[in-house]
């Protein structure tokens, strides 16, 4: 077991690990596309979790992201612009198992945190959106800057959040409230909806994380354990993997709907920025796949 001073250092690339006494500190890192999810960082991320929580000298993990942003969501250049090795959108006809292999595999990954004994704060910078909120909401403590986003919108088309946490964070109107728009809420709007822990200003988030981290990081790690097991348990408890499972076969409907589609080839003919700046602000009709008459351009 390293001391409480030793630090450790280990760089898996697109997820940093680090032990740091009883802290295990693990950073999403692809800083060039504000930590984009491809198929190697759930992976990653699981691994770096699961060394964590294997270790008896860590007690708490703190995961962040590299540069601007926690975690900008799925990275579209690679999914919808052109197909990646998970490739989102299916050539038709659409295997609806071969899509739900490959989403529920990265809702488990993201799971990891869940699952793991030990507590994980996410610490949320920039954006945490899309994807990247199904990361952050898995933790057990989200702690943010006032002015960071968090939203989840590929709601609006090509998407439905797999892990569900929104309604288990929020209750059935409030994630209704932020599922039904795809909005983007900030960090202080996060907290006074119950979604996040605490927001606090930018300048004082690290110092935030760091307290509350060492503040768990001084009780044992059976005692930690097993708080975190009864607390889960009764979330479990009310259906979560059914409702994941659920969530994850329309997730892959919503991407082979004729609306997916539409949008799938929206991205490859003007690029995802613009398709997605369209998808956000309501300009374009992914039913009749042409502009919203009237909608502010």
């Amino acid at each position: 077991m390293l001391c409480w001073r030793q630090r450790e250092e280990t760089d898996m690339s697109k997820v940093l690990y680090e032990k740091d006494g009883r802290i295990a500190r693990i950073t999403l890192n692809r800083p060039e596309v504000m930590n984009a999810i491809d198929d190697e960082v759930p992976v990653l991320l699981e691994e770096a979790v699961k060394r964590a929580d294997a270790d008896d000298g860590v007690h708490v993990m703190v995961l962040s992201g590299a540069g601007d942003a926690f975690c900008a969501g799925y990275d579209l250049t690679y999914y919808a612009e052109g197909n990646g090795n998970g490739q989102a959108t299916q050539d038709m006809p659409w295997d609806p198992i071969r899509d739900y292999r490959f989403m529920w595999k990265n809702t488990q990954h993201f799971m990891a945190l869940w699952r793991a004994l030990k507590p994980v704060v996410a610490k949320v910078h920039g954006h945490a959106v899309a994807g990247g909120s199904d990361i952050a909401l898995c933790s057990d403590f989200v702690v943010m800057g006032e002015n960071a986003r968090i939203g989840y919108m590929p709601v609006r088309v090509w998407g439905c959040p797999t892990t569900a946490m929104w309604v288990y964070r929020l209750g059935p109107e409030r994630a209704k409230r932020m599922l039904f728009t795809g909005d983007k809420v900030s960090g202080r709007e996060a907290a006074e909806m119950g979604l996040v822990l605490k927001a606090v200003p930018e300048a004082d988030l690290d110092a935030e994380v760091e307290a509350l981290a060492a503040r768990m990081a001084s009780v044992p790690i059976n005692q930690l354990a097993m708080q975190k097991m009864v607390i889960n348990q009764a979330i479990e408890a009310t259906g979560l993997m059914n409702t994941q499972r659920l969530a994850t076969i329309f997730d892959g409907i919503t991407r082979h709907s004729p609306e997916g589609l539409n949008f799938k080839a929206r991205a490859e003919a003007v690029g995802w920025k613009q398709a997605v700046d369209e998808r956000d602000r309501g300009t374009w009709d992914w039913t009749e796949n042409g502009p919203i008459p009237g909608a502010n351009r």
